[in-house]
């Protein structure tokens, strides 16, 4: 990590996007495009994308809800509801609320996962026997 002093940039450990795509294992593009999007906002000193706690923090929650299935705007939802001094009970909340109707999709693509495997074992139970007969 890298201190930058400059007036538009608080002193504090900043990282600029190259070391973040390192630390997170993402790439460049995809930071570009969470930006883009608006659910993280790194500094700008000139063309340095910095990033402080504040982002990698952001970052985090948004690659776990990725890693979960959870959209973009689920994410940002959740994101855009943190607010410290209450105790993020709002934010809670929701993560409680999508967490467990996502929680609930898995489930049933699970399901329809192992019907689907159950149905091929038996077409490939037939074929084998088939083939079996053919010799």
């Amino acid at each position: 990590m890298q201190k930058f002093d400059h007036d538009s940039v608080e002193a504090e450990d900043l990282s600029r996007i190259g070391e973040i795509a390192d630390e997170f294992d993402v790439t460049l593009r995809t930071l570009r495009f969470y930006e883009d999007r608006g659910l993280i906002a790194p500094k700008r000193v000139g063309t340095a994308r910095l990033y402080g706690r504040r982002e990698r923090a952001r970052l985090r929650l948004i690659l776990l809800g990725r890693d979960v299935g959870l959209s973009l705007d689920d994410i940002r939802e959740l994101l855009d509801l943190y607010e410290p001094t209450s105790g993020n009970k709002a934010q809670l909340t929701l993560a409680l609320e999508k967490s467990t109707a996502q929680l609930s999709r898995l489930h049933d693509q699970r399901k329809s996962i192992d019907e689907a495997i159950a149905r091929l074992d038996d077409v490939l139970d037939i074929i084998r026997e088939k083939l079996k007969a053919a010799q």
